[in-house]
């Protein structure tokens, strides 16, 4: 096993069947071994998790008509942007070209997932977050709410 930068950090393999035989192991046994001072070393600085939440996530959708030069990514920055750390998830689930949005123009729907760390969200609050996501995207890409 390598590290990207080349570095072995270890070898994993299954055993000859000689040996597999004379230590009476199973068949097809796999025996491995890790520098643990490689890996600790190619950690860099440790992740924190975030403190799981115990309130309910909430979702809501909504659909944005942009440009079809505006990547998908930017529309998504701006969603990430406006929404502010209660966004758990966001996931593009439809993309829509045709005459309904008008020629040269896309629409992409997206599911947002918010979920706040130290109460449950009313239905205002999160529609307040997905009005803020979208002005976000508005002012961004030039998207307009469909």
């Amino acid at each position: 096993m390598h590290r990207p930068d080349g570095t072995v950090v270890g070898h994993v393999g299954e055993l000859h069947p000689k040996v597999v035989t004379a230590l009476d192991l199973p068949p097809r046994t796999v025996a491995g071994e890790l520098d643990v001072d490689a890996l600790i070393a190619a950690t860099g600085e440790p992740v924190q998790a975030h403190r799981l939440s115990t309130y309910p996530q909430a979702t809501t959708d909504v659909a944005l008509v942009v440009e079809e030069s505006v990547p998908a990514a930017s529309v998504e920055a701006g969603l990430r942007d406006g929404t502010g750390d209660d966004l758990e998830a966001l996931v593009l689930f439809d993309v829509y070209r045709g005459g309904q949005v008008g020629e040269g123009r896309k629409s992409l729907a997206y599911r947002l997932v918010v979920r706040a760390p130290d109460r449950t969200l009313r239905t205002e609050e999160v529609n307040a977050l997905r009005d803020r996501a979208v002005a976000a995207v508005a002012e961004r890409t030039g998207a307009v709410q469909r």
